[in-house]
Parts: C-alpha cells; structure tokens; sequence
C-alpha cells in the first residue's frame, strides 16, 4: 500500500549555510571520518561530544537505545537527550523512558512533542497514520525534531549498517543536508551482537517489548512484531511502502519538511 505523496520543501532551509561554510562542513565531516576510521564506538561518541560543537543525542528509547545513552551518560550525563513522544508510543517505551534516564542519571533530557495547534489541525482525530504515514511522521517526528535541533551543531544517532539496505554505507559522521548540521553515527559498524553483548557486559535493561518479537520499536499503531527470519525493521509500517520515518530519510534521502508539509 503506497501513501499519498507529501508537499515537501526544499532541502534548504532559510538562512541554511552558504556554499563556503558547507565545504568547510563536508571537509570536516571527511576529516573526522579519516581520523576515527579504526576507532570504536566509545571514541566516536567522545569525539562527537568534544569536537563536533553543540551535539544533542537523539533518542527513541526503543530496543536498542540503552547503548547509546549509557556510553553518553559514562562520557557526560548532561548531553541533551532528545526523546520524541509522539502522543502515539506503546506505554511500555514511555515508562522505559522514565526508569532507564533515572537509571543512568542522564541530567537532560527533554521531551519533544508536536505542539497542540499543528496536531488540531492536521490530526484531530488521530487517525492520519491509517491513510497517510508519511505526514503523520512529518506532523509528530520530524517536524518537532527539526524545531528542537535549532542551535545545535549536530546530533547523535543509532542508526547502524545492519539494519537496512539504506543504510549499508553508513559512515560515523556524516553531512545533514540542507541544515548546516553534523549527523554522528557511532554504532555504525555494529553487528546485532556487539549491542548484545555491550548490554550484556553492562547489565542494561531492555525494552520490554523485545522480548514479545518487537526488534525495532516505534508508534503502536504502526509497529507489530517480527517473525524469525524476518528484518528487524519489517514490523515497522508493515504493509506500507515505507522504511524510515522521515527523521533521517524520505524516498531515499534526506528532505526537511517544512510547516506547509
């Protein structure tokens, strides 16, 4: 099932960077990645921290994201963590939220939702996600997203190679096109069974839900469990020609959305 198509804005936001001031990004973005190239995960998210600027960690806290938010709570505990509710999330990712930043002692985390106006508008019913997934992702995703990184300089991710073919040449730091901002990757090159094991090592909960067959962890609405054998990411929008939620790619590439979407 194909949703309808988005109004999409350009790639570029008003007052985004200039021609020189992207170079001089992309130059540090490749130095950075020649630099880091053999180092691990926890070197990456250091680095991240210490040399890319103002950095926020984006986080879902769904099936795997106690990796990331450990080694940032060991490095620094006051990195801002930004957790999206959607209004839409299973119970069990939002009391995860709550036990696992008391847990780790994260000081920052900010909770980022779509503001009441634009959700009245475009969804007053919450039943936008049954016709067109992609918009309700712009309206309570990317949108907010894109609003809450104003002022930073780059933000942290769990993206890895293993989890899709959009994702098989993933590199740890990477130019966010259109935005002037660093997107960093350090679980990149991470098999399923380094994040096992590093939460094995440190004795991290896991998301509840992973255990009744939910690998991948969004909106209830649109996320059921996998079979064995199945991608992770194959209960995620099942039945709908879609795999990533907009935050990180639209039809293959980055678009930001603007509030027209």
């Amino acid at each position: 099932m194909k949703d309808r198509p988005l109004h999409l804005a350009s790639n570029t936001p008003a007052g985004g960077a200039s021609d020189a001031a992207q170079a001089a990004l992309e130059d540090k973005v490749a130095a950075l990645n020649a630099r880091y190239r053999h180092h691990g995960a926890t070197e990456v998210m250091r680095a991240a921290l210490q040399e890319a600027g103002r950095i926020a960690l984006v986080s879902s806290f769904g099936a795997e994201s106690v990796v990331l938010l450990h080694m940032a709570a060991v490095i620094d505990n006051t990195v801002p963590v930004l957790f999206i509710d959607t209004e839409m999330l299973f119970t069990e990712t939002l009391v995860y939220q709550v036990e696992l930043s008391e847990r780790l002692g994260l000081k920052n985390v900010r909770i980022i939702r779509a503001a009441e106006a634009e959700i009245a508008a475009a969804d007053p019913d919450g039943t936008l996600h049954r016709h067109n997934t992609d918009a309700c992702c712009a309206l309570r995703k990317t949108v907010p997203l894109n609003r809450a990184l104003a002022g930073f300089d780059g933000w942290i991710t769990g993206r890895k190679r293993f989890q899709s073919g959009t994702r098989a040449a993933l590199d740890f730091f990477e130019v966010e096109e259109g935005t002037g901002r660093i997107k960093i990757n350090p679980l990149a090159h991470w098999a399923p069974e380094d994040v096992a094991t590093y939460m094995d090592e440190n004795r991290l909960p896991r998301h509840p839900l992973v255990a009744r067959g939910y690998p991948s962890i969004g909106c209830a609405p649109c996320t059921s469990p996998v079979a064995p054998g199945e991608d992770p990411r194959s209960g995620r929008w099942r039945g709908h020609d879609k795999t990533e939620c907009g935050i990180h790619l639209v039809n293959g590439k980055f678009v930001r959305i603007g509030a027209d979407r």
